[in-house]
């Protein structure tokens, strides 16, 4: 008995012996935490969205400069013409004596020209969109104006151009009234016969078309802020 106790003594100690100390309590490398990789991961997946957020930023500058310059031009052109054609209408109309009988005198003319002063409003804030666009291309972050700015500027300039536009169709549909009820009226043809003033000119046709071209410009106004609001809320 006494000489089996001595070879499993014996045993253990050789053992002990041939397996070193740090060998035999080393902690499996699967059990061990790894932080290092972790960290890894997350700057690469962090790396490519600082390229992807200025890409984006830098297309949304690109989209306001470019549609604030188009409706810019668009509602200038518009609103000139159509202010040289109200403004030589009075000048003629005062010349002519009519102005008792000619509808352009009365109340939608006076809609026409309001709706072309909004307009000059809206024009206004599509080269502020411009602006805008301008600012966001900064390199200094401070210098750049907050989404919430941004649309409210772009809220403002579809309110603008709905009431222009539609203050503009009021003064349309008034002086288009007007020309029908002279022209289906019993008596037209025989007063047109001993007052040529009745006559419905080429000059009240022309007063018609600057209230097309106003009611244009401001629906492209209203596009352009449509655009410019449905670009800055895509995700």
């Amino acid at each position: 008995m006494s000489y089996l106790v001595n070879v499993i003594v014996n045993l253990s100690k050789k053992t002990q012996s041939a397996i070193p100390l740090n060998k035999a309590f080393r902690v499996p490398v699967f059990l061990c935490p790894l932080k290092a990789p972790s960290t890894l991961v997350i700057s690469m997946s962090q790396t490519p969205d600082a390229p992807s957020s200025s890409s984006t930023l830098r297309a949304i500058a690109q989209t306001f400069r470019l549609t604030g310059w188009i409706s810019f031009w668009i509602q200038l052109v518009l609103g000139v013409v159509s202010s040289i054609i109200v403004l030589l209408f009075a000048v003629f109309n005062q010349r002519t004596g009519s102005s008792s009988n000619n509808p352009g005198t009365g109340f939608g003319v006076f809609l026409a020209i309001c709706g072309l002063v909004i307009l000059g409003g809206g024009i206004y804030l599509a080269y502020r969109y411009t602006r805008i666009g301008k600012q966001l291309e900064s390199s200094n972050p401070s210098n750049r104006p907050r989404k919430s700015e941004t649309v409210q500027v772009l809220r403002l300039g579809l309110w603008v151009n709905l009431g222009g536009t539609l203050v503009t169709l009021l003064g349309a549909q008034a002086i288009v009234g007007t020309l029908v009820a002279r022209s289906i009226s019993p008596q037209a043809i025989t007063t047109q016969l001993f007052d040529p003033t009745r006559i419905i000119s080429g000059l009240d046709m022309l007063v018609v078309q600057a209230n097309t071209n106003t009611v244009s410009a401001h629906f492209a106004g209203l596009i352009a802020s449509l655009w410019l609001l449905n670009r800055i809320n895509r995700p």
